[in-house]
């Protein structure tokens, strides 16, 4: 299934653009799917966190993506 990423922050520089079309199996857990982007782009695990967005709500490690989800990729945050 393909899936459109949103990227903010870090993971977008990381990345090279704004949104990222990704090619995922069908039922990908958001698990895999971070393991997946790590693959493709290392520099993402050097973050010291990143959280995964799913339909406007934070995703937890095992929920499942389907293809219409709306995903954004959440990295660490830091100002005051």
């Amino acid at each position: 299934m393909n899936l459109s990423i949103a990227l903010f922050g870090i993971t977008r520089e990381i990345v090279g653009s704004s949104v990222l079309q990704l090619d995922v199996p069908e039922g990908q857990s958001v698990d895999g799917l971070l393991t997946q982007l790590r693959q493709h782009y290392p520099a993402l695990g050097q973050l010291s966190s990143l959280a995964v967005a799913v339909n406007n709500e934070y995703a937890e490690p095992t929920d499942r993506l389907h293809e219409r989800d709306d995903v954004a990729l959440i990295p660490p945050v830091s100002g005051g």
